[in-house]
């Protein structure tokens, strides 16, 4: 029997979950068929899910045929909970993306396909509605082969056209079949695996259409990833069971674990084997298993063991705001927000000790009235957010070399580093072309340490540096004085001394995050818009009608956005329909404005400071950053022009 893993992912109210509900039932593992708008789903269990009506929480179910043992992962839909459908791509073998026949591709499909292939993740769609009045079949495929991959494929005929539209994706297997005039089935699967071919089906999940097809399909051509011997996994989730027992959640990808058993030096207490909100405890899993372990309090999502950690989430949070405590105690409020934060990393909980303040980072206002209710169900905490900021960052233009030099009486080491600008939303990467006979291997580790360890600010306004890479070009190191710390404290003032000599030949640049928006409105309400997002600095393609209803693309800064739904209800009269999805970081639209308010000083912020410190006549002193250059010990490799 194959064990595979998959997740549905789609965009809201696309019918995912209901996609989910539907294979359950027609695998005979559900004996009554829950619908969303009745809050009686299988997967949909918490009591926040119900009341709203969507995915909040990625959730597991085990669904078996007679060839398959799957593992059903159902994942959140709206954008504003993106980032647990991306923890999860990480563990799936297969992915199920559903299609609303009605919205075709979205923003947000494009998005999740993206993410997809970012993760590796073979992909069978699966089109819905199409029980709707005027769907079209024909229209949506060309609508896929458009916007996703023109290697999408209808597998609901099984003919020779069918074969040759597979064998058309791929040039080998173009060869085989123009050789022998056919493909056998093994080749087909492989295509899909390997990503070259994506199949796609039809039907309507609410009234159990092309569900049973859909199910054989994917049984059919669908094949078992091949395991190793040696013990590995990753970690997907962390969540908390109603008593409060921390649940970390793996897959497990080679090997076998068993209960009472270490894992990270922390003792497995229970490994449990959920299906819904139920579960079975179990003493071993094995290669492809998919579980909840207990006993585990220092995992987090993507964590791999045995295996890397996945990758760095492209989804991240653009909104910070702060937390009005009402009239409970802030530390408490503090410390439930940190087991959410457990939960999901990327709220970013900080407390500021002088301010006495809260502050999170979330994706949207959806995000922000889930937690403020979670807070109160869970932790009977009334609380509220106040307006907060947007959570703009800062690059660079062109290369520099910087240095940084610390030498109180002693001490010693200097870094000499590349920075040079990055690729648009590529963060921060760092390389070392650093020789053993400069410094040795144990200072390079403590310099590429530190550069990782830490979020390096910028110099425009304190806001964190991306899309830049940083690397190690070479230092200097005394082998009697050079001790724990020195390099790190060297490599920290170097990334500020090249930030400010950035600065003065004006070659750092704000970046604030950009929406890629997709409203639809009355052809009567077409002028107002545009004016709207031309007011908003945004940017705009032709519009579309489609009946008596125009849609506008484009993008536009979230600063001046972020609000614009509440306008858009208005002004429609609640008939408009805006969808907005984080396009990434974009060079800021009033950047002076943002500097001047801010009226950051860099080398006053002594925790980031650019200066560094040199001993001379048996003390240390303090050579600001302009000076270094010439104070340097180690020669430049780029000299300054």
């Amino acid at each position: 029997m194959k064990k595979i893993t998959t997740g549905i992912v789609a965009h809201v109210d696309a019918g995912k979950t209901t996609l989910s509900e539907a294979l359950l039932y027609t695998a005979g593992n559900l004996r009554n068929l829950g619908r969303v708008d009745d809050g009686d789903t299988f997967l949909d269990t918490d009591q926040l899910e119900k009341k709203r009506g969507i995915t909040i929480f990625s959730h597991e179910a085990k669904l078996k045929t007679d060839n398959l043992e799957l593992t059903l992962l159902d994942t959140p839909g709206h954008v504003d909970f993106g980032q647990q459908t991306e923890e999860t791509l990480s563990v799936l073998d297969y992915a199920i993306l559903v299609i609303s026949i009605a919205d075709g591709v979205t923003s947000y499909a494009r998005t999740l396909w993206h993410l997809l292939e970012r993760n590796n993740v073979p992909v069978f769609i699966f089109v819905n509605k199409t029980d709707a009045v005027g769907a079209d079949r024909e229209k949506a495929l060309a609508d896929l082969q458009k916007n996703l991959s023109e290697n999408c494929v209808d597998f609901t005929q099984i003919d020779d056209d069918f074969y040759e539209n597979v064998a058309v994706c791929d040039d080998k297997l173009l060869d085989k079949y123009l050789d022998n005039g056919e493909i056998s089935p093994s080749d087909v699967q492989q295509a899909i695996a390997a990503r070259k071919t994506f199949p796609v089906y039809y039907g309507s999940a609410l009234k159990l259409t092309g569900i049973k097809e859909f199910l054989a399909g994917f049984e059919q051509w669908t094949s078992e990833k091949k395991f190793t011997k040696d013990f590995s996994a990753r970690c997907f989730k962390i969540s908390h069971d109603k008593n409060g027992e921390r649940l970390t959640w793996i897959k497990i990808l080679g090997g076998k674990l068993k209960a009472k058993t270490e894992l990270n030096d922390e003792k497995i207490n229970q490994i449990r084997s959920y299906n819904g909100e139920k579960f079975a405890t179990i003493t071993e899993v094995e290669a492809g298993d998919v579980v909840a372990l207990t006993g585990l309090t220092k995992t987090y999502p993507g964590q791999g063991f045995g295996v890397g950690d996945a990758k760095n989430a492209v989804l991240k949070p653009v909104l910070t705001y702060k937390v009005d405590s009402k009239e409970n105690d802030i530390h408490a409020c503090l410390d439930a927000l940190k087991v959410l934060e457990d939960e999901n990393p990327q709220l970013h909980v900080t407390w500021s000790e002088h301010l006495q303040e809260i502050h999170v980072q979330v994706m949207g206002k959806i995000q922000l009235q889930f937690l403020q209710q979670l807070l109160q169900e869970r932790f009977n905490l009334d609380i509220a957010f106040e307006q907060g900021n947007i959570l703009y960052k800062e690059t660079i233009t062109k290369l520099i070399e910087a240095v940084g030099h610390f030498e109180p009486l002693r001490h010693y080491a200097e870094v000499h580093l590349l920075l040079e600008p990055g690729a648009r939303n590529s963060g921060l990467v760092f390389a070392n072309k650093c020789s053993l006979e400069v410094l040795t291997k144990n200072w390079q580790h403590q310099i590429m340490t530190a550069l990782a360890s830490k979020e390096h600010l910028s110099v425009l306004t304190g806001a964190p540096i991306t899309d830049m890479k940083i690397t190690l070009l070479g230092g200097k190191g005394s082998i009697v004085h050079s001790v724990g710390g020195d390099f790190r404290e060297a490599t920290y003032r170097a990334v500020r001394q090249g930030l400010m000599e950035e600065e003065i030949h004006d070659q750092v640049e704000l970046l604030e995050p950009w929406y890629d928006f997709r409203l639809e409105i009355g052809q009567d309400q077409v002028g107002r818009a545009l004016n709207d997002i031309q007011r908003m600095s945004g940017k705009f393609a032709t519009p579309q009608n489609i009946g008596e209803r125009t849609i506008i693309t484009g993008s536009a800064p979230v600063s001046e956005m972020q609000d614009y739904a509440a306008e858009v209800r208005s002004y429609t009269h609640g008939e408009g329909n805006l969808e907005c999805v984080v396009k990434g970081y974009l060079p800021c639209h009033n950047a002076q404005e943002i500097i001047a308010e801010e009226n950051y000083d860099p080398v006053s912020d002594l925790d980031n400071t650019p200066n560094s410190v040199f001993c001379s006549h048996g003390a240390g002193h303090t050579v600001t950053w302009d000076k270094v250059p010439e104070t340097a010990h180690y020669p430049y490799t780029y000299p300054l022009s």
